[in-house]
């Protein structure tokens, strides 16, 4: 009992230090996100279906198989998209590329954090979704 009320102080601060890389970040406000910036229509549904959390309304935009790519490495697409949304969000759209189709911004993640991200679409035949690009976007 004496060693356990030595060491319990000092278990409690390691989770306490561990915690902490989430307790660290800032949970920015999404005071006025500029969906304007955003000339594909379909790509600024699908963003705008994210921002509310609504996983139906952004797996509609997508084919049954999409392909998804997350810092080039190959993830499923619908475990991903159910287990984020509502938990990861854009706080800020920089820059919008490829007619469209290619997002850049501050992104927010309850798991990792704040950083700037990339969400490149692209679209089937038949004018779906049929892959996505996501990852950290260099400075």
């Amino acid at each position: 009992m004496h060693l356990l009320k030595k060491i319990l102080p000092i278990l409690l601060l390691c989770s306490l230090q561990a915690c902490g890389q989430v307790g660290n970040h800032r949970h920015q406000a999404v005071t006025n996100m500029e969906y304007g910036k955003i000339s594909n229509p379909k790509v600024k549904a699908a963003i705008e279906a994210w921002q509310k959390g609504d996983a139906t309304m952004w797996l509609s935009f997508f084919t049954t198989g999409t392909k998804l790519l997350d810092d080039g490495h190959p993830r499923d697409f619908k475990k991903f998209s159910t287990e984020a949304i509502g938990h990861e969000h854009f706080t800020a759209i920089d820059q919008v590329e490829d007619n469209g189709m290619s997002v850049y911004g501050q992104f927010h993640s309850d798991t990792w954090g704040d950083f700037k991200t990339y969400f490149k679409f692209h679209l089937n035949a038949s004018g779906k979704f049929d892959r996505l690009e996501i990852g950290q976007a260099s400075d």
